[in-house]
């Protein structure tokens, strides 16, 4: 992920002093562990200003309102009850080339700061400090305290530090171009490597965009430069440190990231805050995204090794189980043939009643005949009580794997990330697991299961009737129980973990054979025999679909139902 750097920390606080000074802190809201949006008023409208403080994603703009979920950090809610109904007044730097920005809260505009907060943006150490006017710090994102830093301590109470300044070089316009490249060439080496370790205020992003303007090599040494090169990227250079001293700025998108200095851009931006939201809502969400798919994914795959081992024990123990008549038949024989036994006798060999074929006894010999009888009726009454205790556990257990099963599929299906939808589909997993006790509630604020829900997946048929597939077992719930209505059809895979998918028809609309088809080859598609050539997928109406008393999330049952046969591959060709 690129890294927020000083120049576009530099456009970022330009726009905001032309948008928001003065404006008046509304509302503070805490949309994760390492994220505030602060809800600032103008007289042209309302902006929501976003900090974060991740270790990854460090940085602050302007961004979309949070969601509308209860806030329960208490971070936010110290911040509101400090600067509630106060102006942001100042946005400053405290030390030049460094990126620690200075948000300065007064009454009114005009008046002393009675607080500062201080957004301090340096990767893994970043944070985000409140203070009142002498500086005293009040609260802060996270405590840094003598074991954590041996350097720098931010503990509430104690007066704000700034972060220990750089020692490297600030760049200058005056500096000429000979002094210049003798200070990045002093020792042979990377070039993209010396601009970073001798200047302040360069990133690998800048760098990179800068040797890719001057349309030299990305690995390009300082002693295989000519003259000209030189000169060009010294050209470069001036236009950088020229558009930081105008505050003059084009942010663009890039192949991969983005830039405020226009070059390489493929698409322009309308301004610096929607180009930084976009890109890191995109990024933090593809990152998130990940993080979150590989632990739900790795949480199932421990609880159904477990489940799969127990129901393995059980149906072990069931088949013992089985043997019950048969040690039942032995014991009837040995009852049968008392007459024949004689003390010290390890096994009898005896003809069964039915069949007339020999059956062989084991005995123990220091017991006799009707003792060793009574061994063998024990054992039946033991292994009959085992089936009847078994055989509910073994039902439990696999109805667990299947609807486990379910999930998993659901979360194969969404693969990568590609829109906010995705993200939100593995959060509502993720909160959904939670509320069956597979996972522990880690603190993330869960979506209300009540609320509904819109971004199913959807396709068209070749006839245009709408297809709407869930993406998790909360969607196929909603899409089956609340929006389906009395003339839709309503397919899934029969006896397969997969989406519930609905068939929307208007009124007196019949689908064709070739829409029929189409749905199943989705429905197929989105199950977990999405690899398999042909897969049977059932449909019906939905009066003939039902969720049982008690049952887990994504389970129905069904009847009057009819049979196709999904091809999965066919579908992919339209889908992906």
């Amino acid at each position: 992920m690129q890294s927020f750097d000083f120049t576009t920390l530099t456009a970022v606080c330009s726009e905001l002093r032309q948008s928001f000074l003065p404006s008046r802190l509304e509302q503070v809201y805490q949309r994760d562990r390492a994220t505030i949006s602060i809800a600032l008023r103008t007289l042209q409208g309302r902006g929501w200003l976003e900090i974060s403080w991740h270790p990854q994603a460090a940085r602050l703009h302007i961004g979309d309102a949070p969601p509308r979920t209860p806030d329960t950090f208490t971070f936010s809610q110290q911040l509101l009850s400090q600067l509630g109904g106060l102006a942001l007044v100042e946005i400053a730097t405290t030390s030049p080339w460094e990126r620690v920005v200075d948000l300065q809260f007064a009454r009114r505009p005009g008046e002393d700061a009675l607080y500062h907060v201080y957004v301090e943006i340096m990767g893994k150490h970043s944070n985000v400090v409140l203070t009142n006017a002498k500086n005293e710090i009040i609260t802060t994102a996270h405590q840094v305290n003598q074991q954590q830093s041996s350097i720098r301590t931010v503990l509430t109470g104690q007066l704000y530090e700034s972060p220990p300044r750089m020692t490297n070089t600030i760049p200058s316009l005056e500096e000429s171009s000979q002094r210049w490249q003798e200070r990045v060439s002093l020792l042979p080496g990377a070039l993209k490597k010396q601009l970073l370790k001798n200047y302040r205020g360069t990133s690998p992003a800048l760098i990179q965009s800068m040797l890719k303007a001057a349309n030299l090599d990305l690995e390009v040494n300082t002693d295989s430069l000519s003259v000209e090169e030189w000169q060009n990227l010294f050209l470069h250079w001036q236009s950088w440190l020229g558009c930081l001293q105008k505050h003059q700025f084009e942010p663009v998108f890039l192949e991969s990231g983005y830039s405020v200095l226009g070059w390489g851009g493929i698409e322009k931006a309308a301004n610096t805050q929607q180009l930084v939201n976009s890109y890191y809502t995109s990024q933090f969400n593809q990152l998130i995204f990940s993080q979150l798919r590989h632990q739900l994914s790795q949480k199932l795959n421990n609880i159904l090794e477990k489940l799969r081992q127990k129901a393995i024990t059980f149906t072990e123990k069931l088949q013992q189980s089985d043997r019950a008549d048969e040690y039942r038949q032995k014991a009837d024989l040995l009852m049968a043939h008392l007459h024949t036994w004689e003390p010290g006798m390890k096994e009898m060999r005896l003809a069964d009643f039915e069949t007339g074929e020999p059956v062989t006894i084991t005995l123990e010999p220091d017991k006799n005949a009707v003792v060793n009888a009574q061994i063998l009726y024990k054992k039946h009454q033991k292994l009959k009580r085992a089936r009847a205790a078994v055989e509910p556990l073994l039902a439990e257990v696999s109805a667990e794997i299947e609807y486990l099963e379910q999930v998993e599929a659901a979360i194969t299906q969404i693969e990568t990330y590609q829109t906010a939808e995705d993200l939100q589909a593995l959060e509502e997993i993720r909160d959904e697991l939670v509320s069956q006790k597979y996972i522990e509630d880690t603190g993330y604020k869960s979506r209300d299961r009540d609320e509904p829900t819109f971004n199913f997946r959807r396709d068209r048929t070749p006839s245009g009737f709408e297809i709407l597939i869930g993406r998790n077992n909360r969607q196929n719930d909603q899409l089956t129980f609340r929006v389906a209505s009395d003339y839709d059809l309503w397919f899934h895979t029969q006896e397969i973990p997969g989406s519930h998918v609905l068939l929307r028809l208007p009124a007196g609309k019949v689908p064709e054979e070739s829409d029929l088809q189409y749905t199943a080859n989705i429905t197929a598609y989105y199950s977990r025999a999405r690899q398999s050539e042909q897969v049977p997928v059932v449909y019906t109406q939905l009066k003939h679909v039902y969720k049982p008393k008690g049952a887990k999330p994504g389970i129905a049952i069904y009847k009057n139902e009819r049979i196709l046969w999904g091809q999965p591959q066919l579908a992919r060709i339209k889908l992906v």
